[in-house]
């Protein structure tokens, strides 16, 4: 299977991870007023995706050097002090987790199976059996953070579908800054520690919310 029909697979929202679930934090973020769906997508590239993109280039690193992969993931945890976005991140993992079993047998060489891991360690360990590049596996969770926000967004506003068709379009350049930055990462240490308080702060509000379309 080629690497580009893998990445394509991966990011697909239709694959049974419940990535269908997740708006990437937009429905408490709209709830709180915000409609620059494009700026806030943007926001997230340059600051949490780029610590779940380092997590996913340390996790593929360790996994093809003899490593272990889960040792990333204390530093994942530190540089995510939201316990909410944690635990949305390890239910994703775990549903990729799963598929990626049936697929790729050789995951559990490295992750313990069925096991709530966080998404961006998946995925790299995933990369790591499939052949995917450092940077191919980056891409693919800047694209996959960018690709949810846009297409939730067309569930909680008034959006023309071909206008959020425009801003993904519009975001690539952002999502090759994430390549750029994390693709080259080999060490937990080393993982990004770009925050965004007030989308941890949106995340609690949210988890609390008793009406909601997605997840997280």
């Amino acid at each position: 299977m080629s690497p580009e029909l893998i990445t394509m697979m991966l990011a697909d929202a239709r694959l049974p991870s419940g990535g269908h679930t997740q708006s990437g934090g937009l429905e408490p973020a709209v709830n709180a007023g915000l409609t620059d769906v494009a700026a806030y997508a943007a926001d997230r590239l340059r600051t949490v995706v780029r610590v779940d993109a380092g997590t996913a280039a340390v996790a593929r690193h360790l996994a093809l050097s003899g490593g272990r992969a889960v040792d990333v993931e204390p530093h994942w945890a530190a540089r995510t002090p939201s316990q909410v976005l944690r635990a949305a991140s390890r239910r994703q993992g775990r549903g990729y987790l799963r598929l990626a079993a049936r697929l790729w047998p050789a995951v559990l060489d490295h992750l313990p199976p069925d096991s709530e891991t966080a998404r961006p360690v998946v995925l790299g360990v995933v990369g790591a059996v499939t052949g995917l590049s450092a940077a191919q596996v980056v891409r693919l969770v800047g694209y996959d953070d960018a690709q949810t926000v846009v297409a939730a967004s067309t569930k909680l506003l008034p959006v023309d579908p071909a206008d959020a068709a425009g801003w993904l379009l519009s975001l690539h350049p952002d999502i090759e800054s994430v390549v750029a930055a994390t693709a080259h990462l080999t060490a937990p240490a080393d993982v990004p520690a770009d925050g965004a308080p007030y989308v941890d702060q949106l995340a609690h509000q949210h988890s609390t919310e008793r009406m909601r379309l997605f997840h997280a």
